[in-house]
């Protein structure tokens, strides 16, 4: 059982997330937007976090900066409602560009259950191996 915030500003997501979290034995704390998200960050002991790219005010990216200045190896899933596409000239992959500033995982929404307890198990072991190999290389 992990302790997992999830930072989304749509009702519908935190919803459903929240449900299959819960259902699959997790705890779950849902902020609205990033500001609150990292109030609440700062005061819990996390295993994982949900941040959408899009939020009104602190956007994702911005709230994932902040994440990794507090607590550097927490694993993050980003997810987003954005669609992607191969267009030159359409905005940039954020999820793709959120990977590679340290997100763990992404996922498109809307996504299946599977996929998400599926990411959700592969952070959890990734950082249940990586610990103690990040902690003995810190000293």
């Amino acid at each position: 059982m992990a302790n997992i915030l999830i930072v989304d500003d749509d009702p519908a997501a935190q919803l459903t997330i929240r449900l299959l979290l819960e259902r699959a034995g997790h705890h779950v704390t849902v902020a609205g937007d990033g500001r609150k998200g990292l109030a609440l960050f700062a005061i819990n002991a996390f295993d994982l976090l949900f941040l959408d790219i899009y939020m009104p005010g602190m956007d994702g990216l911005e709230t994932m900066r902040h994440v990794r200045a507090l607590r550097p190896a927490i694993p993050i899933i980003v997810i987003s409602g954005r669609s992607i596409t191969p267009d030159s000239y359409a905005e940039p992959d954020f999820l793709k560009m959120a990977t590679k500033l340290g997100a763990v995982a992404s996922l498109q929404k809307p996504f299946r259950a599977d996929a998400l307890l599926a990411a959700v198990d592969n952070c959890l072991k990734a950082g249940e191996s990586e610990g103690p190999d990040v902690n003995a290389s810190r000293r």
